[in-house]
């Protein structure tokens, strides 16, 4: 049933993503860590590379090792423009470079997990 409605999934994780990236977040609770902000970027963003996988994969039709190409281009860039636009059309946001960094190593770990269960997958065949 989940390859039924990957690409609206997809979709709807992304838009709410973003949604979430540009707009005022107020009194978010205080979970007394420090970094809790890039634990958050890491797990969306290793959650968007997964659905963006999928999606290439079921819907799109790619072979595997295209839509991981197109899975982390799409990942990257798309992280990088939600950075760069908190900078430049919201006030209560700021571009983050450890943000990007935090993205990039969600999608990273993605990936590995992508690989690894391909791996998997051909063994078992």
């Amino acid at each position: 049933m989940l390859k039924k409605y990957i690409t609206l999934i997809t979709l709807l994780y992304t838009i709410a993503l973003a949604i979430g990236s540009l707009i005022k977040l107020n009194n978010l609770p205080n979970l007394g860590v420090s970094y809790i902000d890039k634990i958050c970027h890491f797990i969306a963003y290793c959650l968007l590379t997964l659905l963006w996988y999928n999606t290439y994969v079921i819907t799109i039709r790619l072979k595997k090792t295209k839509a991981i190409f197109y899975t982390i281009t799409t990942c990257v860039v798309f992280g990088i423009i939600i950075e760069v636009l908190q900078e430049t059309i919201t006030t209560t946001r700021t571009l983050d470079v450890y943000d990007i960094v935090a993205n990039v190593l969600g999608v990273l770990l993605a990936v590995i997990i992508i690989r690894f269960e391909n791996l998997l997958q051909v063994k078992n065949n």
